[in-house]
């Protein structure tokens, strides 16, 4: 994966001390709530505010460096951007698990021309849920 400091040199974002924790942990926990996300940097930056978090969430956005997730019955989730891929949820867990997407998205329809984004979320129980 590529480092977190290039992915801010990349954009046009000015490289901020929040701004690389803020994707650090995002990269740790690959999957994250803004609550939760606001957790852990007021552990680093204590007098951070969430607007302040909010900011560069919104900036990291519009660079294309990370993106929102929307799973059904739980808070949105940011991650990093990468290669399009489809989520698992686990309903036990509600951990969000990545996975490729290879023909489950290749529709044969005439009308469609280009697929310019896709998002797909599969629910079930994962194993360690089912104790395998």
């Amino acid at each position: 994966m590529q480092d977190i400091s290039a992915l801010l040199q990349n954009s046009a974002l000015k490289i901020t001390p929040q701004r690389l924790t803020i994707l650090s942990i995002i990269r740790k926990y690959g999957h994250i709530a803004i609550d939760e996300l606001y957790e852990q940097i007021r552990s680093v930056y204590p007098t951070i505010s969430l607007a302040t978090v909010y900011k560069n969430i919104n900036a990291l956005q519009d660079a294309n460096i990370i993106a929102q997730i929307h799973p059904q019955m739980q808070k949105p989730k940011f991650e990093l951007k990468k290669q399009q891929h489809g989520h698992f949820i686990c309903k036990v867990c509600q951990s969000v698990y990545d996975f490729k997407l290879q023909n489950i998205c290749s529709p044969n329809l005439d009308i469609i021309d280009d697929i310019e984004e896709k998002e797909v979320y599969l629910y079930g129980v994962c194993k360690k849920c089912k104790g395998e």
